[in-house]
């Protein structure tokens, strides 16, 4: 079982990367949160992983952080979600953020999330509420603000598409916004700042 890689990065991709070690290249998928934090090519790097097998093939996952790795373990677990759309999923929202929305059974924040329809996201609720205990914690003990609800979230992300900005662009400007202005509860206020972050 390979539970960590450290190495040279000598591909970088949105959705995997190659590190090279000792002249053996290992590829590993990535989630956009892991990507955004990454350095660039050529730099050392060393991820958290998580080795899945299966009768005919195996994959390694990499993970920046341990909170994200150990929300990926426990979404695999839910039915109807492996490893892929556990990746998809890590990519919608920072993992603090789906942490918070499995406490407050916040199906609309999920939802959001490309790929999770609502039969998805409420096994998820309901499969995961009693194991998250541990993750949700440390999530509040490294929190550094008030988080910004899911429905305030998905709101400013439906304001910004009625101005034309596309449903990808909308949500990925909304979750930048969110994670720099933890005090922006409005959505009017949420809107503004989100529109910053498109103009950057």
């Amino acid at each position: 079982m390979i539970a960590t890689v450290k190495g040279t990065l000598a591909l970088k991709k949105t959705n995997r990367i190659i590190v090279d070690i000792r002249d053996i290249g290992y590829e590993i998928e990535i989630s956009t949160q892991t990507f955004e934090q990454l350095p660039t090519e050529g730099k050392p790097v060393k991820l958290l992983t998580y080795h899945h097998f299966t009768d005919s093939d195996q994959r390694l996952f990499g993970f920046f952080s341990q909170e994200e790795k150990q929300l990926f373990e426990l979404l695999i677990t839910v039915k109807g979600v492996g490893p892929k759309l556990g990746l998809t999923i890590l990519s919608g929202l920072p993992a603090g953020d789906i942490i918070e929305a499995i406490v407050q059974s916040d199906k609309t924040a999920l939802t959001q999330i490309s790929g999770i329809g609502k039969k998805t996201a409420q096994r998820m609720l309901l499969e995961l509420q009693d194991k998250i205990d541990k993750i949700a914690a440390h999530a509040a003990n490294t929190s550094d603000g008030t988080a910004i609800s899911g429905n305030t979230k998905a709101e400013a992300a439906a304001a910004l598409q009625s101005l034309g900005i596309t449903k990808q662009a909308a949500q990925k400007a909304v979750q930048a916004a969110s994670r720099e202005n933890r005090d922006a509860a409005s959505v009017e206020t949420l809107v503004k700042k989100a529109l910053l972050q498109l103009n950057k």
